[in-house]
């Protein structure tokens, strides 16, 4: 769990007892997650993951799309969790899953063997001050993390309607040994509500480098 994940509970992460409370909500949440994983893929699975899906718009589209892949959208606002479930209710979607959770808590709970096919990252808080660029979800630490979780030939879809935001990340991946950027067409379009109120957007594809090498 992030610092803004934290946050968004109201845990001031300051001094022992702040540290506490997020230790308990940490193990809570995690807790959770495995049993939500219990659920949703009892058996090892390849799936498709949103982070921060929002409403659920982008990845309801996907999953009607592709009835024959799991699906999993991952956001820390509980409001925004039940309106994407309602969502996939209504669609009667059961290959479909919205999860209240963090990005990195998923990942250091998601069970092996289980791996992720893809995962679209669409319109990300950019935090463009440069004292809350710590709080970006395109961190090296973070990028690591997912480089183990992502299965050979996996892909990552990235989006954001911030060019400087855009171009650090790009320059960030081209400098990870983890990482290669790739020159494809996305695999699936639908347009979010941050990307038609956007006038233009910056789009980026990478994968794992290979294992093998």
């Amino acid at each position: 769990m992030t610092e803004k994940a934290a946050l968004s509970e109201g845990i001031d992460t300051d001094g022992p007892s702040g540290r506490a409370s997020f230790d308990v909500v940490l193990g809570a949440r995690r807790a959770e997650l495995l049993a939500r994983f219990a659920q949703i893929f009892p058996v090892p699975q390849r799936i498709i993951w949103e982070i921060g899906c929002g409403h659920g718009h982008f990845l309801t589209a996907f999953a009607t799309a592709h009835p024959e892949k799991i699906c999993v959208g991952i956001d820390i606002a509980s409001d925004r969790i039940e309106r994407a479930t309602r969502k996939r209710d209504r669609a009667a979607l059961p290959n479909l899953h919205f999860l209240r959770g963090d990005a990195r808590l998923f990942l250091a709970a998601l069970p092996e063997p289980t791996k992720l096919e893809s995962v679209f990252i669409l319109f990300p808080d950019p935090w463009p001050k440069l004292r809350h660029h710590k709080h970006r979800i395109m961190q090296p630490d973070f990028l690591a993390q997912l480089a183990s979780k992502v299965e050979e030939g996996g892909r990552v879809f990235f989006r954001t309607d911030d060019e400087p935001y855009f171009n650090e990340t790009y320059a960030l991946i081209a400098r990870d040994s983890g990482w290669v950027i790739v020159e494809e067409r996305w695999k699936f379009e639908c347009e979010t509500v941050f990307q038609s109120r956007a006038t233009k957007f910056y789009s980026l594809v990478i994968r794992p480098r290979s294992r093998a090498l």
